[in-house]
């Protein structure tokens, strides 16, 4: 039998001293899986982590099981913890979710925004073209989310927010816009534009209907990416019957 190759996610987890707390654990985690940089079915091993933490499997153990509960880790009986897959169906599931929260946080957000709002989004928006100069996907993926969340944060729903980011956060280890054409990437920061001079303009319908055009566009290339690539999972039997 082949020697079992040492999990790329051990390599990324950095520690200040030995010893540390659950929360720093839990945090140091959440970290690794969501840059994308331990892509999900990445093994967690859990004598490993706990070595590299200095502590025993418990803390270990405990921050995974709050991992599990935000669906970025998975657990399967004699197969151990992994950083989560899902299925293309349910990457797609989770871009509906996240736009239906969105919405409701828009027209909100417009209305209550103010100009360090509108300076924030704005230098998003800026920081995205940046990327698409440099062609620099990974930097693309991160920027789009903090446009989307300038946008939506001066709704001040606190509740709603808490939701939306966990929402993205479950598709962060995939890293969607990484694995899209550079072409789609440009399209769909075409939309972020309008998206933009809605927000400023406090134009509330069109900046819905922006973002309605722009979420359609975005289910379409999000479905265009392929299982080919190893980051998602196949169906589960249940989805098939």
């Amino acid at each position: 039998m082949p020697p079992r190759r040492r999990s790329v996610l051990l390599a990324l987890l950095s520690i200040d001293a030995p010893g540390g707390s659950q929360l720093t654990i839990l945090d140091e985690l959440k970290r690794v899986i969501l840059s994308g940089d331990a892509p999900p079915g990445t093994p967690i091993p859990l004598n490993e982590v706990a070595e590299v933490f200095g502590v025993s499997r418990i803390p270990v153990r405990e921050s995974l099981k709050t991992l599990i509960g935000e669906r970025l880790v998975d657990h399967r009986p004699n197969l151990g913890y992994t950083v989560a897959q899902l299925t293309s169906a349910e990457l797609r599931e989770m871009y509906i979710v996240r736009e239906v929260l969105e919405t409701a946080a828009l027209a909100t957000a417009v209305e209550l925004a103010t100009a360090e709002d509108h300076r924030r989004a704005t230098a998003a928006n800026d920081a995205l073209e940046q990327s698409i100069t440099a062609d620099d996907p990974r930097e693309y993926h991160r920027q789009s989310r903090e446009f989307h969340m300038s946008l939506t944060r001066p709704s001040r729903m606190k509740r709603l927010l808490h939701m939306l980011d966990a929402a993205w956060n479950i598709t962060e280890p995939v890293q969607p816009m990484v694995h899209v054409a550079g072409s789609d990437r440009e399209t769909l920061h075409s939309d972020h534009r309008k998206m933009l001079d809605a927000f400023l303009a406090r134009d509330s319908a069109l900046l819905l209907e922006s973002a309605q055009y722009h979420h359609g566009r975005l289910n379409t290339v999000i479905s265009s990416i392929s299982s080919d690539t190893g980051l998602l999972a196949q169906p589960h039997l249940a989805d098939t019957d």
